[in-house]
């Protein structure tokens, strides 16, 4: 019998995928959507929220940055909104502190859950992305340094997802150190706008949003949203071109 000469199509070997892959995938997408929908709800409530703090002024701080903490690092919640409401309550330098102390308490909880939850799901699905290997070689393999300014810069941009990225750290093994000090310094410029902007707003003697939709005129309302966004942008596109020049963008 003539045995069949032609060579057989090879195909590329699929990864090995972990059993915990499914798990991660659905926590990436809890911590995605969950805090759009309830910080939503939230910022409806600015009003409701600040009352209660106002109402015990010796335990608003701590449970201020109790529950950011928690709602953060559980992926509940996201920062702006809490940033918002401690602006408004505690004003810029107090609301920015707190925030700043809830969100150091979130990202260590976020890491750490992610760590033990993922096992080594998201290192399979590294190994198997070059773009994503090298970049995670970027910031594991690189000195302390280097990976801080890094993660400092994925910290930077107002549309860089917290909870999502706290799940990317703990999940790839990043280290805890330059992780939380850049997490720190990263996310003290947008909150200390947000706290910023939330004083002012409360300064107008406005309950909440509703009502400072109210009082305030339309132009003035409408310049002030502007400056805010644009605001943001900013910070946005020179954290881009950091990353880019750094072979992440």
């Amino acid at each position: 019998m003539m045995r069949n000469m032609s060579s057989p199509v090879e195909t590329a070997p699929k990864p090995d995928r972990s059993p915990r892959t499914p798990w991660l995938v659905a926590l990436a997408a809890a911590w995605i959507i969950t805090p759009i929908v309830l910080g939503i709800t939230l910022l409806t409530q600015i009003g409701a929220a600040s009352d209660w703090l106002r109402a015990h002024p010796d335990i608003a701080v701590p449970t201020c940055i109790a529950v950011l903490a928690i709602s953060t690092g559980f992926g509940l919640l996201p920062p702006y909104v809490q940033s918002i409401i401690a602006g408004w309550t505690f004003g810029v330098v107090t609301g920015t502190a707190a925030v700043l102390a809830g969100l150091l308490g979130g990202a260590t909880i976020g890491f750490f859950v992610a760590r033990a939850l993922s096992g080594d799901a998201l290192m399979r699905l590294i190994a198997a992305n070059p773009r994503a290997s090298a970049i995670h070689h970027a910031l594991i393999e690189a000195k302390q340094r280097r990976t801080f300014l890094l993660i400092l810069l994925l910290r930077l941009p107002p549309n860089s997802p917290f909870a999502l990225f706290n799940l990317a750290m703990g999940a790839a093994r990043v280290r805890y150190g330059p992780m939380i000090a850049a997490t720190a310094i990263g996310m003290l410029p947008r909150t200390a706008f947000l706290c910023s902007a939330a004083a002012a707003a409360a300064a107008t003697g406005a309950h909440d949003i509703q009502d400072l939709v109210r009082r305030q005129s339309w132009p003035w309302l409408i310049v002030g949203i502007g400056s805010f966004i644009a605001a943001l942008l900013i910070i946005r596109v020179l954290a881009v071109r950091a990353l880019r020049a750094a072979g992440l963008g």
